[in-house]
């Protein structure tokens, strides 16, 4: 079954290949071809973190770009694209996949990604979901869930931050503080960096994971990072990151290896689409998401 799905998976790629004129990179591709291959990726029968996996090496040597998305042209800060494909970050690599793989046409990939980017789907500076732990996450329980705990299982530890959103916006010269979520104690369980090898079989394809300060009292997350099997079943990781300011793929074993050796790091938090959504053929419509959130 699994030799099938990988069959069926590279011939949907070979197909995109020629239909992106011998390229299979998002940058290389227009918007309306994009909304072609999501449209007939979604009449196959894959799952949600299936087609994590398939959309996700299209973005592989998208540049790096910290300001490569913002709140778009009429915001009065950061007037970067609401969409990117040209070049990406960590967390908008993860926003883009994660919103490509629950739609059927470029029109609900834009909205569903608004939604994951935004609380509630209002695009603004205050809205948008900067802490990945303390925003990002937890506005996303509709579609993703912390497994840290049960990727971590015995080695799992817990740390606790402060969150300040006050402090966050007034760095950036931000002075109507209006509707911006307090201060907030939060403590989230998390996998120490020296154990992140002896749990490489507990990770599944599709999974997200954030790097955690190690020195930080006030953010949790440093950078994030998709984990994904190859043929064999074997872990690696994708990620776009400023280390090669590019998109691309690394061994799990030395990329935990460098981890595991770095001060600047204490672990990783893992998160993963929910069981109950992640089935063969399953597409969320922006509609849905509303609905979803307040259950």
């Amino acid at each position: 079954m699994k030799s099938i799905k990988s069959i069926i998976l590279l011939s949907a790629l070979l197909f995109y290949v020629g239909f992106a004129g011998d390229s299979k990179r998002f940058f290389e591709m227009s918007n309306s071809q994009i909304d072609s291959l999501l449209r007939d990726t979604a009449a196959k029968n894959m799952s949600i973190t299936e087609r994590m996996k398939f959309y996700s090496e299209f973005f592989l040597e998208t540049p790096y770009s910290f300001t490569c998305v913002g709140d778009g042209e009429y915001a009065l800060l950061e007037t970067y694209p609401l969409v990117n494909f040209k070049e990406t970050n960590c967390m908008a690599y993860c926003e883009h996949v994660l919103a490509l793989s629950i739609s059927d046409s470029w029109d609900n990939f834009f909205n569903n990604l608004q939604q994951i980017r935004y609380k509630d789907g209002i695009v603004g500076m205050r809205t948008r979901n900067h802490y990945t732990m303390a925003d990002w996450l937890p506005e996303n329980s509709w579609l993703l869930q912390d497994v840290s705990g049960k990727v971590g299982g015995e080695f799992t530890k817990q740390v606790t931050r402060t969150i300040s959103h006050e402090k966050f916006f007034k760095a950036k010269g931000i002075t109507d503080l209006r509707y911006v979520k307090p201060d907030r104690k939060i403590t989230i369980d998390y996998i120490p960096k020296e154990e992140i090898v002896r749990v490489r079989d507990n990770f599944k394809t599709g999974d997200i994971g954030a790097l955690l300060f190690a020195d930080k009292t006030d953010i949790f997350s440093a950078h994030m990072f998709m984990v994904m099997h190859d043929e064999n079943g074997k872990p690696f990781i994708r990620e776009s990151s400023s280390s090669k300011m590019s998109t691309f793929d690394s061994n799990f074993e030395e990329w935990a290896g460098r981890i595991s050796k770095s001060g600047r790091y204490i672990g990783i938090a893992v998160m993963r689409v929910r069981d109950d959504l992640n089935k063969p053929g399953r597409i969320i419509l922006p509609r849905e998401v509303r609905d979803m959130k307040r259950k």
